[in-house]
């Protein structure tokens, strides 16, 4: 849960998009933030940068207190420069790539799932937007670190058709992709998302629901922007 000690950021300037796996979310808030003008925060890729240091360092991912020591010491930062992917800095290294590993992408639950480690990521979530405006993706920002924001969204999609773009996606990049596993990985990621005692996957009462499942990440960028200019 979020700490009502802490100040509360100007949420007015933030956008919130929250949703399962596969969605598009990422696709989606990269495009928005671009065509607002504003920074993209990948909240995910924060917990996977802890999860890189974890995993070097060798820190059991089921030791919450040895996860959130961890957290503590670390220094994540996420760089938006015009015109370049998104940049993930850990201890002042770029981590983009090492993030996107297979071993981080089936670990990265254990850090999301930690109540200590969640808190000073929400610290850290918090201070950004106090900084700039954005559009953020996550899996709790319109629930937990960003109840008041403005504008809030849950983008999610029919679960064969996001499958299919995980599918796509790691078949772009050249990788081989075993269609079952990765339907069970999927599975299994969303249950864990939605379970999970802290932070869990939900849409806020007040998010927009936005269905993906037969719109292009550019159409959905589209209609985003739309309600976001009406209601301005």
């Amino acid at each position: 849960m979020s700490d009502p000690c802490q100040p509360e950021p100007s949420f007015r300037s933030i956008v919130v998009i929250d949703g399962p796996a596969g969605a598009g979310k990422s696709t989606v808030a990269k495009g928005l933030a671009k065509k607002l003008g504003v920074a993209f925060m990948d909240t995910g890729a924060m917990y996977r940068a802890l999860t890189v240091k974890a995993i070097r360092r060798r820190v059991k991912l089921d030791d919450e207190p040895a996860l959130a020591a961890l957290a503590a010491e670390t220094r994540i930062e996420l760089v938006n420069e015009p015109g370049k992917a998104l940049k993930v800095l850990l201890d002042g290294e770029d981590v983009s790539e090492a993030i996107r590993s297979v071993e981080v992408t089936n670990t990265t639950f254990y850090v999301a799932r930690a109540a200590a480690v969640r808190h000073i990521m929400v610290a850290w979530q918090r201070q950004m937007g106090q900084q700039q405006a954005l559009v953020g993706e996550g899996r709790d920002l319109g629930t937990v670190v960003f109840p008041q924001a403005e504008f809030k969204f849950y983008l999610d999609a029919d679960f064969a058709v996001r499958c299919q773009r995980r599918i796509d996606e790691l078949r772009a990049k050249g990788q081989a992709v075993d269609e079952a596993a990765l339907k069970k990985d999927l599975a299994d990621r969303d249950q864990k998302d939605f379970t999970r005692k802290v932070g869990p996957l939900k849409k806020a009462e007040d998010a927009v629901l936005i269905d993906s499942t037969r719109m292009s990440a550019d159409q959905v960028i589209e209609a985003l922007a739309q309600r976001i200019q009406n209601k301005k």
